[in-house]
């Protein structure tokens, strides 16, 4: 997730693979966690960067999982190499970098206990407010925890990409097939990326599943776990088919 780090990640997507003989793998992004910021502030060159790591680290075709800004850099390393990707789990994922283009949900925010954002510090109540489906204060510092842990990374460097010219990848419309098994998994409340683009996006993955998950928004993994471990256990399953 952008601005995340790999020990947030960890914490999301590691008890979807329990009981799974995998090696799990998770990287800081140029200028996230503990990574240097030692490219372009550009998501193409943020992609190379990790498909250099994989060319250097990896010798045979690997299953990519990511959620939102690294669900979107994995499915456009599937579209560019290929031939490096033997499989696609995208959470929350981004389809359309530019906020203006997103197709949102636009219905009311789901039912909260009353004070469930206290816990949460004032800068970061209308970001959660937009992003979370299932909202209850357990939830908010489960997703607290993982935004505070990790290396400090690069603010300039992300504030730069994000708000920059060059944060859509330059083939982020191109319509080309990845053949590879897919899940994709959303939230039905997710208000920072939405759901529909992402439906859309299907056409373009032939072995694709797609799943819209009620009482949940864009930090899935940690406002749903339970489903979030079975639909990663079925594309396990099918990677292997």
């Amino acid at each position: 997730m952008f601005g995340m780090t790999r020990a947030a990640m960890a914490a999301a997507f590691t008890p979807a693979f329990a009981g799974v003989e995998l090696r799990e793998v998770y990287l800081d992004l140029p200028g996230h966690g503990d990574s240097p910021t030692d490219c372009p502030a550009a998501s193409q060159a943020v992609l190379d960067a990790v498909c250099a790591w994989l060319d250097r680290h990896v010798g045979a075709p690997v299953l990519l999982a990511g959620a939102s800004y690294g669900a979107y850099l994995a499915a456009g390393i599937a579209r560019q190499r290929p031939e490096i990707v033997r499989g696609l789990l995208l959470v929350s994922p981004g389809v359309k970098m530019s906020r203006g283009s997103r197709d949102l949900p636009e219905l009311e925010p789901p039912a909260a206990p009353t004070g469930w954002l206290d816990g949460a510090p004032a800068e970061l109540r209308p970001h959660l407010d937009a992003a979370l489906g299932h909202r209850t204060s357990t939830v908010v510092a489960t997703v607290l925890a993982a935004l505070e842990s990790g290396g400090p990374g690069d603010e300039k460097f992300q504030e730069e990409l994000r708000g920059g010219p060059d944060f859509a990848l330059p083939d982020e419309d191109a319509d080309i097939v990845f053949g590879g098994p897919v899940t994709v998994i959303t939230g039905r409340q997710d208000r920072i990326v939405g759901y529909a683009d992402q439906f859309r996006s299907m056409r373009h993955y032939p072995r694709g599943a797609f799943t819209v998950v009620d009482a949940a928004g864009h930090y899935l993994p940690f406002e749903q776990p339970a489903l979030m471990r079975s639909l990663t256990q079925d594309w396990l399953h099918r990677t292997r088919s």
